[in-house]
């Protein structure tokens, strides 16, 4: 099978990084006898510099021909990041309405001891959060500042429709459904009529999955159970910001923001798959940018669920998974996720090391 891939590096560690995704996605062409396309472009701060935009409209029309988008991180300590979100990610998130964004959080037994919790709490955690990621307060409207005789105002709205939640978390029981069939909902329903709404929604879909068994969560405390008790979550659904903060702070139980992964999914089509685009969590890192030191494995792992969910491929998604579970039981680290007698590699060589296994598994 032939596949095209848009590929968007971004900034700072963006293009190491995902660099790293498409040599692992090439060797699983070779191995399973894909083809896989790959169109670059310049997206972020970079773009911004050489065309005066933070995305070009034929980068947009050319992930629009694509089957899936792989990027980096985008952003610029000196520069205008507003911009770049409102001219970049944004539309890219409006364009192909991916509204679902989800985000694994797997503990890999051999990272245990180096992470800041004690290990006891840490062992079996494997959830993922499924995040709304085209409404709420990002989107909202009113939003803009002003003066007044009172001083100076800022106003961003929460609003959120029936629809956008229904779907959202028809994501979240679905994913429940073909796992450990646990959902716990995240909201403020104890001070916020979009959460009231969003519980109300909820408690009706759940008489559709009798199988699942949802739970509602303030989401004060679901950031308190994240570190208290994380293994008892299987799959958390929530509206936008809670989602954003939420998944930052479970980047403490993987031990670094290089081992998590993200897809941004739009709706389903009748094979199972969706239009996605896929991308680490974590930021462009300026300050270790271009030294390859930054841990590829979000990104490679990124590549896994783009080979999963856009493209149904979950053999070679699981191997991928499986060579990035090998790397580590064998010691190899990179420096954000390196305990004593690890084998420290740069952002290549890890890479290397996992197509490596990939090809040998295959």
């Amino acid at each position: 099978m032939s596949y095209s891939i848009a590929v968007l590096p971004g900034d700072g560690v963006g293009p190491e990084v995902t660099a790293q995704g498409v040599r692992v996605l090439e060797t699983v062409g070779r191995v399973f006898g894909h083809t896989f396309h790959f169109t670059t472009h310049l997206v972020g701060a970079v773009a911004l510099r050489t065309y005066d935009t933070a995305m070009q409209p034929e980068t947009l029309e050319d992930c629009r021909r694509s089957d899936a988008i792989l990027f980096g991180a985008v952003g610029d300590p000196t520069g205008d990041d507003a911009r770049i979100i409102r001219e970049a990610l944004f539309p890219l998130r409006k364009t192909f309405d991916l509204f679902a964004n989800l985000r694994s959080v797997k503990v890999y037994p051999p990272l245990i001891g180096g992470t800041t919790l004690k290990p006891e709490f840490l062992h079996g955690v494997d959830l993922i959060v499924v995040r709304e990621l085209t409404g709420g307060l990002y989107f909202g409207k009113p939003k803009r500042q002003w003066r007044s005789l009172q001083g100076r105002q800022g106003v961003d709205t929460l609003r959120y429709s029936e629809r956008e939640i229904r779907r959202v978390l028809q994501v979240g029981f679905e994913l429940a459904r073909q796992r450990r069939k646990k959902l716990t909902s995240v909201d403020k329903a104890n001070v916020l009529e979009t959460s009231r709404l969003w519980r109300q929604i909820a408690l009706e879909l759940a008489a559709e999955y009798p199988d699942v068994a949802l739970e509602h969560m303030y989401v004060d405390n679901a950031a308190m159970q994240l570190v208290r008790r994380p293994a008892a979550f299987d799959v958390i659904v929530t509206e936008n910001m809670f989602g954003d903060i939420l998944t930052d702070e479970a980047a403490v139980l993987a031990g670094s923001m290089g081992m998590l992964p993200s897809a941004s999914l739009g709706k389903r089509r009748r094979d199972g798959t969706a239009f996605g685009m896929y991308e680490p969590i974590h930021g462009t890192a300026p300050d270790i940018a271009g030294q390859d030191q930054a841990n590829p494995l979000a990104s490679i792992l990124s590549a896994a669920l783009l080979l999963r969910y856009s493209l149904g491929l979950e053999r070679e998604a699981q191997a991928i998974e499986r060579a990035v579970e090998q790397v580590l039981e064998a010691g190899y680290r990179t420096v954000d996720i390196a305990d004593e007698g690890a084998t420290i590699l740069g952002t290549q060589a890890m890479g290397d090391k996992v197509a490596e296994l990939v090809a040998a598994g295959g």
